[in-house]
Formats: structure tokens, C-alpha cells, sequence
């Protein structure tokens, strides 16, 4: 009698490549040796408006944090522009992509430092208000999910056009809050993949 083929997940990921900084746990040195092309900080010499960052810890639906997701976030500058399109015109801060991608540590935590964007044309001619967009990488996940990161101090919230699709007592898990003390404003964004609190993902 033969038995079922035991089920498998997803990852870990293969480092290399992938998250900033060129971590390898394997290495003697703990990096690899190549050049980055999408790091945790987004900050370019040219990038104008509010620096800020953002920490939080993705967990699972037991609310153990994951230690090898890997996180991208895609979001547009201080103006509310995102990087042009081909044919554009280029913008005055050009080198600002707009594109960051952070991997967990051991407990989970992942962090960017980046620039507080700026209102978003929206569905319908409505402005959305500021926001960044997160894609999760994750064992377990046959596909990547996505979600919105809203700022607790932003008044704009509450006429995101967006933001007014999820049911009321489900907005929170979307909005990032923002912390007390530090020379550089800190946001905390927690995320959770399932579970009590599960945070509101995107069909997209």
C-alpha cells in the first residue's frame, strides 16, 4: 500500500541576489561579494521631503515572526510622482526609484529608510492619500501578496478612495503609527500573513 507524498512549503529563498546587503549566514565574512541593486534605504542625495522610517515584524498565524520573508515596497516620491515612464520627462530627483527591498532578521524585523511620499492620483480623478505599497515574499506562499501601508498622522486618510473599500474595523492593520522620540520620524508597521488580526492583503 503506497502512503501520500509528504507536503512541502516554499523557501527558504536563496539570498544571493535577492536582499540587501548581500547577507549570507554561511559566508566567514557574512556578506557576499557583489553590488546592490535594491537595498532597505531609498534615500538618494537628490531626493527631496521628510525623511523617515519604517520598522515592524511579519508573523504567521500562530504570531511567531518569520524570519526569511523577504519584503518590497514600491511607493512614490514627497511630490506624489512615481519614477517616470518611458517618454516622461525625467524628474528633478531622478535618482529616487522609489523601490526598496528589506529581508527579516532572525525575529522577524524588517526596516526601511525612505522618503514620506506624497499624495497619489487615484480611481476616478479622487486623490489618495500618501501611502507605500508592500509585496510579501514568504515560505508557505505559492505567490507573493500585497498590501498598503496608510500614515496614522495623515488627515488624507480618511477620503482614500482605496482605503475605503475595507471594512472599517479591518483598516487598521493597514495604517502604520507613528512613534515618539528618535531624530528621524519612525513609523511601526506590523504585519500578519493569517490569523486574529490577519493584516488586509490586495487581489491584485
Amino acid at each position: 500500500m503506497s502512503e501520500i507524498t509528504p507536503s512541502q512549503t516554499v523557501g527558504p529563498f536563496f539570498a544571493y541576489g535577492l536582499t540587501p546587503k548581500g547577507r549570507n549566514k554561511w559566508d566567514p565574512n557574512g556578506t557576499y561579494s557583489w553590488k546592490e541593486t535594491a537595498g532597505d534605504n531609498l534615500i538618494t542625495p537628490d531626493a527631496t521631503g521628510t525623511k523617515i522610517r519604517i520598522e515592524g515584524c511579519i508573523s504567521d498565524a500562530d504570531g511567531a515572526p518569520i524570519n526569511d520573508a523577504m519584503l518590497e515596497i514600491w511607493q512614490a516620491d514627497s511630490q506624489g510622482r512615481y519614477l517616470h515612464a518611458r517618454g516622461e520627462a525625467p524628474r528633478p530627483n531622478a535618482k529616487f526609484t522609489g523601490f526598496g527591498r528589506s529581508a527579516t532578521d532572525k525575529q522577524g524585523v524588517f526596516s526601511f529608510d525612505t522618503i514620506k511620499p506624497g499624495a497619489v492620483a487615484g480611481p476616478n480623478g479622487k486623490t489618495q492619500a500618501p501611502h507605500i505599497v508592500f509585496c510579501i515574499f514568504s515560505r508557505g506562499m505559492l505567490r507573493q501578496v500585497y498590501t498598503r501601508l496608510y500614515f496614522s498622522d495623515e488627515a488624507a486618510n480618511a477620503a482614500d478612495p482605496i482605503l475605503a473599500l475595507v471594512p472599517a474595523d479591518r483598516r487598521g492593520t493597514l495604517i502604520a503609527h507613528k512613534q515618539t522620540g528618535g531624530a528621524v520620524p519612525t513609523y511601526r508597521f506590523d504585519i500578519r500573513v493569517q490569523g486574529d488580526n490577519e493584516t488586509v492583503f490586495f487581489d491584485i
